[in-house]
């Protein structure tokens, strides 16, 4: 597992700018970033790829959704090991 820095998370999605993914995080459809250091932020790599693998299928809105939140829940329970 790594931590894609925003730069490779746009490369990744195919989103343009910051504010795109930070957009796409209010409306539930990307996951939050993780603190990496004092100023600094990352995601999972293995969230970004689910979530584009959600994308390429063509899944709804809704299912995305639904696929931030199971992968929310899974770093909760990755933290309480």
């Amino acid at each position: 597992m790594s931590i894609l820095r925003m730069p490779a998370v746009k490369a990744e999605t195919g989103h343009r700018s910051h504010a795109s993914i930070y957009n796409a995080i209010r409306a539930g459809l990307f996951t939050k970033p993780v603190q990496i250091g004092e100023r600094s932020v990352g995601w999972p790599s293995q969230e970004v790829q689910a979530i584009n693998a959600a994308r390429i299928a063509g899944q709804s809105e809704a299912a995305i959704r639904e696929l931030v939140i199971r992968l929310h829940a899974k770093r909760s329970e990755l933290a309480t090991v």
